[in-house]
């Protein structure tokens, strides 16, 4: 981008070692390209049946006028493609030709007579099925013959080959049974393969399609311009692309961090949850690092820059993000193999039959006829709707029980995870703070405590605040008003209480007198005013430490007399989820950046089999490489941006739906009700319906297994011969069972 180029500054972070990602070799193209028919080099569109919606990703054109944000869509790393094509030319030709193939079955002889009624004559009506089945041909079956070929030039037959083959036969054949009356001609045979094999990749399609914005979520967390401060002292707008390394730049409340730096001036809590994991803000003073992308929450803070563009933390969990991407393997899908095994069956069975029928008779029209019958019936009708037919199934039963299932090939894989890693914050935990227990000195109750508390905390927007005051309506408790609210930054809070609360009846009246002023806070303004707790509430702050729950106190005429513990709440729902994944026989692990002590905690009361605490970023990610590298299927579950490298590099990523928008990207599954039972009910459903899949593959290569001898003419000898037409209505059978058998599926248990 040049210069004066006035597009958004997040371009700089969407181009991040451009050099080095052209230079690096292809692993091998994505399984949606490849059923779609693009020879795996990247930008390689020349076999390509729908090369205008296939847009490949590549740099900005510097030189071109009126570049603004709206562009960004196109400026993504080359190996990113816009897979949105396949799926609407599938079902554009789809639905076209299902319209035009009306006229072929209804003036079909041989519907006709299995039906009893007469097809409507007219000048030329002998024509319409030649002619619209030849318009189905050439429209809706050249994609498939295009991507045959593709599979030719690989030297990889599979299902593409094998419908090329067929529908050729049948077209080729048709037209030859008309011009030299040779026989029944199976255009409405041919109008049928090409129909549902176009519906069958439409719903494959839908089910593959997977969004690549993961880079564009992370890459909208820094701010488009900061606010640095020049060597006069005076304060200039710029934008966060010309920032340099040692500029000192001012971040006021409520702001993003432009750049990594060090805090020279200013103290603030700083929001890093969604870099670092850490559940609650951390105090920044002079000294202390920031990382780019993370909020101010108060205070004003004067920043050294240390790092810049593609330095920072925030780029290096871009480049994870994209390296986990392009580190995924392709995977060959079962239909396919067994599409490839059947089509080398099918060219066998044709020679053997074309063979020892020419042998037995001599060469002419009964050979052609046992041939043709034995490609076409060859042909996976029923084959090509196994796995899309459970696979739309599986979605929707997916969709209801709060599951988005984004990637068919990590649903797939489900069936076989046995590690499943959660992040704690926002996961297993809430992601808030909240009351976990109170205590009081002798002759105060825990309800008065919160109440006053409450009281002092209720002009503060601090989330332990928040939990003090949720704490109380919770209680149903009567909070009495205050005024004068000071926040004492980094220590507390206090204000002056102006009606007395209601002691519990059988406790001491310690009433707060008329105008009193009062203290909340941790053991920084305990240290601050001076002041010890007396031997109760030390035991108490000791024992929430060690289980890594913070402490605030509640303090009166210079004495603490009350105190709480808040911790990051676990969900009910947890409980649950841990113990349905271990009847399954999945080991838990929980991946963590709060302390030990905060890990240690969440991981007894849960009852996880292991947990990693302190995790940076880049340490999440290695941990799954780890876990895998032990030959285990590891799924990551997460939602924050630091969960997204790990959540990509997983085999199975989990998104919590509430997370935010790049852990989304990054998931190949979404929870959209945020609760971590689902994992459970995923691993479920996945094993369910990949033995719909194995059943309904059984069904269909089983009519392979029984038609294709009988089209061959084994049973010849006792009278007994499949003519083409008759194995079509076989074919027709097939697809019947394959779809009633997998509806099924619905009736399925996946609860926990």
């Amino acid at each position: 981008m040049s210069q004066d180029d006035p597009g958004d500054v997040r371009d700089s972070y969407h181009t991040h070692d451009e050099k080095i990602r052209h230079e690096k070799p292809t692993d091998g193209d994505c399984p949606c390209c490849r059923v779609c028919g693009l020879t795996g080099e990247r930008g390689d569109r020349s076999a390509s049946p729908v090369q205008d919606d296939h847009r490949v990703r590549t740099e900005p054109d510097q030189d071109s006028p009126g570049h603004t944000h709206e562009d960004h869509s196109g400026h993504e790393h080359e190996a990113h493609v816009d897979h949105s094509g396949h799926e609407a030319m599938f079902k554009t030709r789809f639905f076209a030709c299902l319209v035009i193939s009306l006229p072929v079955l209804y003036y079909s002889e041989m519907l006709q007579e299995w039906f009893g009624y007469t097809a409507i004559s007219f000048p030329g009506s002998e024509f319409v099925a030649p002619a619209l089945g030849a318009v189905v041909f050439v429209y809706g079956g050249v994609p498939f013959l295009q991507m045959g070929a593709v599979e030719v030039r690989r030297r990889e037959p599979g299902m593409m080959l094998l419908i090329s083959l067929a529908i050729t036969v049948a077209f080729v054949y048709s037209i030859a049974a008309i011009v030299f009356t040779i026989g029944e001609p199976l255009f409405w045979e041919l109008v049928t393969l090409i129909v549902i094999f176009l519906l069958g990749h439409w719903i494959e399609m839908r089910s593959v399609r997977r969004a690549s914005g993961a880079l564009d979520e992370l890459a909208e967390l820094m701010p488009d311009t900061a606010e640095r401060i020049t060597e006069d002292g005076d304060i200039e707008e710029v934008r966060v692309d010309t920032l340099e390394e040692d500029d000192l730049v001012l971040v006021r409340p409520g702001a993003n961090v432009p750049a990594d730096g060090i805090v020279e001036e200013g103290e603030a809590n700083v929001n890093e949850a969604m870099i670092t994991g850490e559940s609650r803000p951390i105090k920044k003073e002079p000294g202390d690092g920031v990382i780019g992308g993370t909020t101010n929450r108060d205070g004003s803070l004067r920043v050294r820059v240390t790092a810049t563009g593609e330095e920072t933390t925030l780029s290096g969990i871009m480049r994870l993000v994209e390296e986990a991407q392009e580190s995924r393997s392709r995977t060959q899908v079962l239909a396919d193999r067994a599409a490839g095994w059947l089509f080398y069956a099918a060219i066998s069975v044709a020679v053997v039959t074309g063979v020892v029928w020419t042998i037995a008779v001599g060469f002419g029209l009964p050979v052609i006829e046992r041939v043709v019958t034995v490609l076409v019936i060859a042909c996976p009708h029923a084959l090509g709707l196994a796995v899309p037919l459970v696979v739309a199934i599986n979605t929707t039963m997916a969709a209801r029980n709060g599951m988005l299932i984004r990637d068919r090939i990590a649903m797939e894989e489900a069936r076989n995870l046995d590690t499943v890693v959660f992040d704690k914050t926002g996961t297993l935990t809430k992601g808030e703070q909240g009351v976990v227990e109170v205590t009081t000195v002798d002759g105060w109750d825990e309800d008065e405590t919160l109440a006053l508390m409450a009281a002092v905390e209720s002009d503060s927007e601090h989330m332990i605040a928040e939990a003090i005051r949720e704490e109380a309506r919770a209680r149903a408790l009567s909070v009495p008003d205050a005024r004068d609210f000071e926040a004492l930054e980094g220590r507390g809070v206090r204000a002056t209480v102006e009606v007395e609360p209601v002691a519990t009846a059988g406790v001491d009246q310690t009433t707060v007198r008329d105008g009193e002023t009062v203290y909340v806070g941790g053991p920084n303004l305990l240290r601050h005013l001076e002041i010890e707790p007396d031997a109760t509430l030390e035991a108490f702050a000791d024992e929430a430490g060690e289980r890594g729950q913070g402490v605030v106190y509640l303090l009166r005429d210079g004495a603490a007399v009350g105190a709480v513990a808040l911790a990051d709440v676990i969900r009910e729902e947890s409980f649950e989820a841990i113990d349905a994944l271990h009847e399954m026989d999945v080991e838990v692990a929980m991946l963590t950046g709060d302390s030990e002590d905060v890990a240690s905690a969440v991981s007894e009361e849960l009852g996880i089999d292991t947990y990693f605490a302190e995790v940076l970023p880049e340490d999440k990610d290695e941990k799954i490489i780890e876990l895998q590298e032990q030959g285990k299927l590891v799924s990551m579950v997460g939602d924050g941006v630091n969960d997204a490298p790990a959540l990509t590099r997983s085999d199975v990523g989990i998104a919590i739906g509430s997370g935010t928008d790049v852990a989304v990207e990054s998931a190949a599954v979404v929870l959209v009700e945020n609760d971590p039972r689902d994992v459970a009910h995923l691993v479920r459903l996945s094993r369910k319906s990949y033995r719909k899949m194995q059943e309904n593959l059984v069904w269909a290569a089983g009519y392979n297994v029984f038609a294709l001898p009988l089209a061959a003419g084994v049973l010849a000898p006792i009278g007994i011969l499949l003519s083409p037409a008759v194995g079509a209505v076989l074919m027709s059978a097939s697809t019947v069972i394959v779809a009633i058998n997998a509806q099924f599926l619905r009736r399925a248990d996946i609860s926990a």
